[in-house]
């Protein structure tokens, strides 16, 4: 038959497969009283045009938080790729006045840490540490935050560490699939410009070149603070107000990124002599600000459910293959699978993706699934690391931090109408990238006519 069984038994099985438990129903009491307690212990303010998220948690053991960079993508050009990413890592290796030495064994003897990320929506230089040790953590912080030395030896260890992963991901099956479906999908896009760089575009890099770089972010417009832990908001305005606050406002704006093209299914194959054929199949997706994003991420997880237990469980082609929904500000979600029998495994796919769009589930397995995300969104969110990403991921491309607490709420609301719905409008076109033997590949079976 077309779905492999029949749909009661579909839904039967649905149901068994959710990873659900007596803490959902305990987490789903706790969240009607704790959004309005959450919102009213964050606290907001500028300074000097730098936006500033205080999340204060009494007797909280640790501290956590960041500096964020606005732009991510919008920031290079295919010529400089990569150099925000080496930029923030080089300046947290040592500031003008704390050199490296000395940043490494202050941080080890309290326990703390300085660490850089760049994305294509934005990067960081984080913190973490106990509620002692912050005010000399947030010394060092500062300064290589805003001094940072960017010694040669420095910026050419940190370059080479970048050139070796760089190395490393063009050589294995799942990082040519990933540089595959990047230029099939962001080509045109200012995507396109990869926040880890190329290796010429690494190689090519100065420490001057980071030094300008840097002096061109740090303007007060451009910047984000988030801190999560027991903290005074009038003393941290204080402390931001004599470092940071001195740096210039300048006049940056933020410009939303135009959508993916998804207007048609498409199929690009990289050959590779491989006994595994590796596929991932994108498609478009809300974001994170889009009214539609709780819906689709219940839609997603009864999606993942679904071809796990179909192509793993039931006919054992697959070790993991799966479903995913991203958070980009320009958003995608993917059907993933690595299989020797890579034609069978996504029609397979293909059909519980066909499922999702043409039959509305009973009420019992969305609201288990809404459960199921009430018991993984408190696990996760212990740390006052991941609650500050949280605030500041909501704050930059989620229309604001306050939706970080109405996530759930949201998600409860969701009913199998919804589910439908965003699986008819988003779980379509889809555009395939492959890696493997390109013979065992049928395009009707990818790229099926309308």
């Amino acid at each position: 038959m077309f779905f492999g069984s029949t749909a009661g038994k579909r839904i039967s099985l649905l149901a068994l497969i959710l990873f659900v438990g007596g803490l959902a129903a305990e987490a789903q009491t706790a969240t009607q009283t704790s959004i309005a307690a959450q919102a009213a212990a964050v606290s907001e303010f500028e300074v000097n045009g730098l936006k500033v998220i205080v999340k204060r948690r009494p007797s909280a053991s640790t501290v956590a938080g960041g500096l964020f960079i606005r732009g991510g993508a919008r920031n290079i050009t295919a010529k400089n790729a990569g150099i925000e990413k080496l930029m923030l890592a080089a300046a947290t290796d040592a500031g003008k006045n704390i050199p490296r030495q000395t940043v490494r064994r202050e941080l080890s003897r309290l326990g703390a840490s300085i660490s850089s990320g760049a994305g294509p929506d934005f990067s960081t230089v984080a913190f973490a540490s106990t509620r002692p040790a912050f005010d000399r953590v947030w010394e060092i912080f500062s300064e290589v935050t805003l001094n940072p030395a960017f010694a040669p030896e420095d910026v050419d260890r940190e370059k080479e560490q970048m050139l070796v992963g760089l190395r490393e991901a063009e050589t294995s099956p799942e990082g040519a699939l990933e540089a595959l479906q990047d230029r099939m999908l962001f080509t045109g896009h200012p995507y396109s410009n990869e926040p880890s760089g190329t290796a010429a575009t690494i190689t090519a890099l100065t420490p001057d070149d980071l030094r300008a770089y840097h002096k061109g972010v740090m303007r007060t417009s451009q910047l984000l603070f988030v801190f999560v832990g027991d903290l005074d908001a009038n003393e941290l305005k204080a402390k931001i107000a004599a470092t940071f606050g001195k740096l210039p406002r300048g006049d940056y704006k933020d410009i939303p990124y135009p959508a993916l093209d998804f207007s048609k299914g498409t199929l690009d194959v990289t050959p590779r002599n491989l006994p595994t054929t590796y596929v991932q199949g994108s498609f478009a997706a809300p974001s994170l600000a889009d009214p539609d994003y709780p819906a689709m991420r219940v839609a997603i997880t009864i999606l993942h459910n679904l071809v796990y237990q179909e192509v793993r469980v039931r006919r054992q082609l697959s070790y993991a293959p799966g479903a995913e929904l991203n958070n980009a500000a320009a958003n995608t979600a993917n059907i993933s699978v690595s299989s020797t029998d890579p034609n069978q495994a996504v029609s397979l796919m293909l059909q519980q993706v066909n499922f999702m769009r043409s039959r509305q589930l009973p009420e019992g397995p969305v609201d288990e699934i809404s459960g199921s995300f009430l018991t993984s969104y408190y696990i996760n969110q212990q740390t006052s690391a991941a609650q500050a990403a949280d605030l500041a991921r909501y704050e930059l491309i989620g229309g604001g931090w306050r939706n970080s607490f109405e996530f759930l709420s949201r998600v409860r609301q969701v009913s199998p109408a919804d589910v439908q719905r965003v699986s008819e409008k988003y779980l379509k076109n889809i555009r395939f990238a492959v890696v493997g033997n390109q013979l065992a590949i049928s395009r009707s079976v990818f790229v099926p006519a309308e």
